[in-house]
């Protein structure tokens, strides 16, 4: 089965590329299944590469292999999942014999394998196949994993993610797709500090291994100071900023069971000062108004809220969204306190993100000066072909000595 370009829709697949939009088919196979092998050819007849074929998504095609040679086939794709976990092991040779380890082993497009998430979690993995892609080669991908990972008890999928829809699949639960069943919560470690993971009902695939290095950094600034975690899941740079040394923590979610696990997190970590971690359910933009209302300050905020903008065209509304969450926190900041802030959408530019914080401080009339940025761990490659990969985008900013303006 082929699938045909329009005159000049090559370039981006030459720039190796993964996707293959709607609107650069001219052809395409009318009996072709959602996730069929397809050829991939230009208008004028030259074989680009082969693709996973999508009939109801905007990305018609999503590319597993480029130029020209025989289809890929079921030892292509498991050739994949082990390059990328040899990719990792490569980095950080002992990653897998660290007690509760925990990792992203296969990073979607960034590994050549469009629309998978593969993430290790003390001995079990746990996938999300967004993709026709993912879902037409799952049952090679996760056996593929079950083998090239070691010591894996088993493997497991995610089938919660909206993304699915999008792609015109269904949703559907959790399921085991090779091995054992993992426990209801599984402990991993991190710097020490240790989190219980619900891998069947958390975010994602249970916790975000994508903000490592940013809990880190949070950890490094944290002493002494009291610190605000907004939009705080389970804890983590909460955690992270109590092991660091800070005063004092305030939890801030709109989940109870977010919450509560979070406090089980903190119960976990005998070497913490408990009395000192207060978790707050709240919708955090009315927590920081009233915290505004009441002249309460901070001397270190962190702001990890979830995707604002799936897609470009959702990014002004998203920017207006940043820019609020910014500006009060800005707000609430002591003299030369911290604000950790994040985005996590691709469709937010690195530097669309920076104008945002400008406007944000404009408007609060005060200074900060960028003293660290953050992104993804050494586990989360990103694909220089493929710059949607970069989704991730922390900035620490310093505020300047002077208290805030009324």
């Amino acid at each position: 089965m082929t699938v045909v370009l329009r005159r000049g829709r090559e370039k981006s697949l030459a720039r190796r590329h993964p996707w293959v939009f709607s609107g650069a088919v001219e052809s395409a196979p009318a009996n072709a299944a959602a996730g069929a092998t397809v050829r991939i050819v230009s208008a004028g007849g030259e074989m680009l590469g082969y693709g996973a074929y999508s009939p109801a998504s905007n990305i018609r095609v999503r590319m597993l292999k480029f130029g020209d040679g025989e289809a890929p086939d079921d030892s292509f794709a498991a050739g994949l999942v082990r390059r990328a976990i040899e990719l990792r092991r490569a980095l950080r040779p002992s990653v897998f014999e660290e007690p509760g380890a925990a990792l992203r082993l296969v990073n979607a497009e960034n590994d050549g394998l469009p629309g998978v998430i593969a993430d290790f979690y003390s001995g079990w993995v746990v996938c999300q196949f967004t993709s026709a892609l993912g879902e037409a080669w799952k049952a090679t991908i996760a056996a593929a994993l079950a083998s090239a990972v070691p010591g894996c008890r088993g493997v497991a999928e995610r089938a919660d993610a909206d993304a699915r829809v999008r792609e015109g699949l269904e949703k559907g639960g959790f399921a085991v797709l090779a091995g054992e069943e993992p426990p209801g919560l599984i402990e991993i470690s991190e710097g020490g500090i240790r989190y219980l993971v619900d891998v069947r009902n958390g975010h994602k695939t249970g916790f975000y291994l994508d903000q490592r290095a940013a809990r880190k950094r949070v950890r490094a600034l944290a002493s002494g100071r009291d610190v605000l975690n907004c939009f705080s899941y389970t804890g983590g740079f909460g955690l992270a900023a109590a092991a660091g040394g800070a005063r004092s923590v305030v939890q801030v979610d709109v989940s109870a069971d977010a919450l509560a696990l979070a406090g089980e997190n903190a119960a976990l970590n005998a070497g913490l000062r408990r009395d000192a971690i207060v978790c707050e359910e709240a919708d955090v933009f009315k927590y920081l108004r009233q915290c505004r209302d009441a002249a309460r300050t901070f001397d270190m905020i962190v702001l990890d809220p979830p995707k604002f903008a799936e897609t470009r065209s959702q990014a002004e509304r998203a920017a207006r969204g940043y820019k609020d969450i910014n500006l009060l926190a800005m707000k609430l900041l002591q003299p030369g306190g911290i604000l950790a802030t994040f985005s996590c959408s691709g469709a937010i530019s690195s530097g669309f993100f920076d104008q945002i914080l400008a406007g944000a401080a404009e408007d609060a009339r005060r200074d900060f000066q960028i003293i660290a940025r953050t992104g993804h761990d050494f586990d989360h490659p990103v694909a220089l072909s493929f710059p949607e990969g970069a989704y991730l985008k922390g900035v620490f900013l310093r505020a300047s000595d002077e208290a805030a303006k009324a």
